[in-house]
């Protein structure tokens, strides 16, 4: 009885699988080091508490009502905020950067994050108290007004221009940042001092109902985008070709540009201003093979939860008895990274 494969199929059988087993190992590894990233953050601090203990702490009861205090209703929210914010804004600037085919494209530097903080700032400065609801609503608006006026302007020019897409996003990005500086400095110096903490980004404020709302967004709108994955991949041929495999291109690319603006919108709404992290990311998962969203959003999602967990760590224990704001350090290695980018495109 002959064998329904020749040697030739069967070796591009035995290959596929294992090319798809290599995937799923190079999956596992940040999965896994997310898990003790989370553990070990759970410890670090201006109070260390041992590995055991935390563990302890997770499964059981804690040893003493302080760790229980320290761990479980301080920490546990900081921890778990950071981990979904930069999933989100990780997952956020992969798909600015497949949807509109531009490798520099991120929330940051299309000034979503700009936009979001700025109608966050407007929902404190007029004191309107409509809840989380509120504040999330006014940051959206916030972003998708930086999304319309990014576009509108990059399409009326050269859309498909690296160049124009980026300094349009850069100059909407200052455009409503003084807005924001404005806003504030006619904002009473209390509630000033509040906001401009808040914009530099931190999970210090972090509580169940913040967690709740971030987790939700965050996985909600990674799922829908996960649907759409093959339609933006398509996005990368160019429109032409997208149009010609049936893809309704217009369509993919609002509903990437909402999506990503929604999330991002509800991340500023309680974490601040935390910028880079959409850019650097997918860049580093692209480097090692992982391109198509199949791929690539789950990578992005894991990495990008383990730096800003990370990046916490580290605002929470550099300096003693104070915090550095996450969106210091996010933007200090976010311009050296970018610089770096555009040093090996220019080589």
């Amino acid at each position: 009885m002959t064998s329904p494969f020749n040697k030739h199929d069967t070796s591009n059988l035995i290959g596929s699988k294992s090319k798809n087993s290599n995937k799923v190992q190079k999956l596992l590894l940040p999965l896994l080091l997310l898990l003790i990233s989370v553990t070990l953050a759970l410890g670090l601090g201006s109070v260390y508490i041992p590995f055991s203990e935390v563990l302890y702490c997770l499964t059981e009861q804690c040893s003493s009502p302080i760790n229980s205090m320290i761990v479980q209703d301080i920490r546990l929210p900081r921890v778990l905020l950071a981990l979904f914010a930069g999933a989100g804004l990780a997952v956020a600037g992969a798909v600015l950067q497949n949807s509109t085919n531009n490798s520099l494209a991120d929330p940051y530097l299309f000034g979503i994050v700009s936009g979001a903080g700025l109608g966050a700032i407007l929902y404190n400065v007029l004191n309107i108290q409509l809840g989380t609801i509120g504040m999330s609503l006014f940051a959206f608006l916030g972003a998708l007004l930086s999304v319309t006026l990014v576009m509108s302007v990059a399409i009326s020019k050269a859309y498909k221009k690296t160049e124009t897409l980026i300094l349009t996003g850069v100059a909407v990005s200052f455009m409503l940042a003084a807005a924001s500086q404005f806003l504030l400095y006619v904002s009473e110096p209390m509630a000033a001092n509040r906001i401009i903490f808040w914009l530099m980004g931190s999970v210090a404020f972090a509580n169940a109902e913040s967690v709740t709302w971030v987790s939700t967004t965050v996985i909600t709108s990674s799922i829908v985008l996960w649907l759409l994955r093959d339609n933006i991949d398509a996005l990368l041929l160019g429109d032409e070709q997208a149009k010609s495999l049936g893809v309704n291109v217009d369509l993919v690319r609002i509903l990437a540009l909402l999506i990503t603006s929604a999330m991002t919108a509800i991340i500023v709404a309680f974490c601040g201003g935390i910028g880079f992290v959409g850019l650097m990311i997918p860049h580093i998962i692209r480097w090692f093979g992982f391109v198509k969203m199949r791929q690539l959003l789950p990578m992005v999602f894991v990495v990008g939860a383990v730096f800003l967990i990370w990046v916490d760590v580290i605002a929470r224990v550099s300096i003693p008895n104070q915090e550095i704001p996450l969106g210091v350090i996010t933007s200090a290695c976010g311009s050296l990274f970018f610089l770096l980018i555009l040093k090996r495109r220019v080589s």
